[in-house]
């Protein structure tokens, strides 16, 4: 190494000073924070029923009316997104025959069914987010892929895997009982369904009911509104392509700037005759550097190629060790900061207070690069300054485009900053006002996003009732109680999907391939074992829990500290929901282990079944 590579000092050497005011920094952060808190929290949200129900109305098919079923199958997955598909497959694959997929919607795709909104794309790559490439022989035609071949690769999976076969599309399960004689759960549905299920797995996900700001008055508006999720091409025109001729004679708001809002403003600033955006905080807006893919590098790639990637991006991600980085995109070049939200290992060859300076130092220069970026590209200097994100980096999902900073240097586009008003004031039977000011739109498009733990049987929303009648919700009162989080305790053979108790990773969909593939390898053990169900023991459940309390690591603090969001519960939440804190790398390593040792704890024999009985 030559003397001017080893005299270069680091920006966060300390020797050499961070280039900016750290304490300064914090205290603007605190000031940004404290102008967007509500005392409402989340209770500033609608729901999209009742009176909004239209709202969550599905815009892509028609209701198809059939007769109740009241047949069995061997196993019931609930839900057709990415996590119901990966398990239908990995149990087609341990020979599972008897699957019935159900969802809401009417097609598989989950997510990817109901955004269909101008310029949406995933921002993970797409060579590992989208799940089973090389088993259903595909490359992505986009490095990050738009989500129209997202939606047609969810589809693809289900035909490769016969899944369409006893599929039922528009029909949501109302309850889950287990029957003791029969050992089977008994699914009630609104269509009437009463199916019985050997094994039921639940997925059915948190981002597909949408929610609606709580803005008084939103009820007196006149004119065209919908939800970003249930896009209306029928007023707007085009498609996920943009083209969107109904707005050239129209004054559009787009309220939230979020992921959404990142990618379809850009497209609504190109043809609305003009466009108000309302912002209450401002996302970070990082390079994505989005090219189509290379046809030498598809034709060069070798079997495994997929995998290796997959597991390479999650290790990154979750602070491992690796030798090179496939990816090199700025998911991996932040890994580090993602600690404060994202399980994963962490140097412990630094002292706690030395590692929390380094990387605050390292989380502040790498905002003030993406503060910079906005300078850089907008050109109004007020709407510059109110485009700019003054919180720690995931404090919010990281935002990525290269389109929708430019977009505000649009002549038609005025950006409305509502921080000082808490948001919105209220809405007229014309417009929207926020302070004393009225903005006249024709169309009022919500980009607020979806509830989350409205869905499956986490929230409640699916009552389920175990052995003896027991409903979950009284086995959870005291907090949700799982081996691995897949399975508990009184709940034979019902297991679930989720980052709950479990492994968390922005690539979720790596998370939800690896809790398939567990799942299929619990069912096709029972199987060989001619267990009678699947279920933990108390034991396993008590100790599961306890690992997961002396892992556990508090960013209460760091949370605390955050602009009002999604990770918060705006303000109000100061933990995090729980998944194993060593990160999804170890937690895999964890259960590949138990697998190995024969899973004698989840496995119950019909001796040991009425052995259990016995001694109550």
């Amino acid at each position: 190494m030559d003397d001017a590579t080893t005299s270069t000092p680091s920006p966060l050497d300390p020797a050499s000073g961070p280039g900016f005011d750290p304490a300064a920094l914090r205290e603007r952060y605190r000031r940004e924070r404290d102008r967007r808190l509500r005392p409402d929290g989340n209770g500033q949200y609608r729901r999209a029923a009742g009176e909004f129900g239209y709202y969550a109305k599905d815009p892509h098919a028609a209701r198809v009316e059939r007769e109740p079923l009241t047949d069995r199958v061997e196993a019931l997955v609930v839900g057709g997104g990415f996590g119901g598909l990966l398990t239908g497959a990995r149990l087609r694959e341990a020979g599972v025959e008897s699957v019935r997929m159900m969802d809401e919607a009417g097609d598989f795709g989950g997510t990817w069914y109901w955004d269909r909104y101008p310029g949406i794309h995933c921002d993970i790559e797409s060579y590992v987010y989208m799940p089973l490439l090389e088993e259903v022989g595909y490359v992505p035609q986009w490095r990050y892929a738009p989500g129209e071949e997202i939606r047609r690769h969810a589809v693809a999976i289900a035909e490769h895997y016969g899944l369409y076969r006893d599929a039922v599309f528009q029909t949501r399960a109302t309850e889950l009982r287990w029957d003791e004689d029969g050992a089977e759960w008994i699914v009630r549905t609104d269509r009437g369904d009463v199916m019985r299920a050997r094994y039921v797995v639940v997925s059915s996900g948190t981002l597909t009911q949408p929610k609606l700001p709580g803005i008084p008055g939103i009820e007196d508006y006149r004119g065209h509104t919908f939800h970003t999720s249930r896009w209306d091409y029928g007023y707007t025109g085009g498609d996920a392509d943009g083209g969107l001729t109904g707005l050239v004679d129209k004054r559009v708001a787009v309220v939230g700037t979020g992921a959404t809002g990142l990618q379809a403003v850009p497209h609504v600033a190109r043809d609305a005759q003009h466009l108000y955006v309302f912002q209450r905080t401002p996302s970070t807006v990082d390079v994505r550097d989005n090219r189509p893919t290379d046809p030498e590098w598809a034709a060069s790639l070798e079997p495994g190629w997929q995998r290796e990637r997959m597991e390479n991006f999650l290790a990154i991600l979750s602070g491992e060790e690796v030798d090179e980085d496939l990816t090199q995109d700025r998911w991996t070049s932040t890994a580090r900061l993602q600690r404060k939200m994202i399980t994963g290992a962490v140097d412990t060859t630094l002292d706690p207070a030395e590692r929390e300076r380094l990387d605050e130092l390292a989380d502040f220069t790498t905002m003030n690069e993406i503060r910079a970026r906005v300078d850089d590209l907008v050109t109004d200097p007020a709407t510059a300054e109110a485009l700019k994100p003054w919180y720690r980096y995931m404090c919010k999902r990281p935002g990525f485009s290269d389109q929708y900073l430019q977009a505000f240097n649009r002549a038609n586009v005025t950006l409305v900053d509502t921080a000082d008003h808490g948001g919105i004031t209220r809405m007229t039977e014309t417009g929207v006002v926020v302070g004393e000011d009225e903005y006249p739109v024709d169309c009022i498009i919500f980009a607020t996003g979806f509830e989350t733990g409205v869905s499956g049987v986490v929230s409640g929303t699916l009552p389920v009732y175990g052995r003896g009648g027991t409903p979950l919700g009284e086995a959870w009162a005291r907090g949700p109680r799982t081996l691995h989080g897949f399975y508990s305790h009184g709940f034979p053979n019902l297991f679930h999907l989720g980052a709950m108790q479990n492994a968390n990773s922005v690539n979720f969909v790596h998370i939800l391939q690896e809790q398939a593939g567990h799942i299929a390898a619990v069912v096709a053990a029972a199987g060989k074992a001619g267990a009678r169900y699947v279920e933990p023991t108390r034991e396993a459940e008590d100790a599961w829990i306890a690992t997961l309390r002396e892992v556990a690591v508090d960013n209460s603090e760091f949370l605390a500290g955050c602009t009002p969001g999604y990770y918060n519960g705006e303000g109000k939440r100061r933990a995090a929901p729980t998944s194993y804190s060593p990160g999804p790398v170890a937690f895999h390593r964890l259960l590949a282990e138990w697998r190995e040792g024969g899973m004698d704890d989840v496995l119950v024999a019909p001796d040991t079944e009425q052995r259990e009985l016995a001694e109550g």
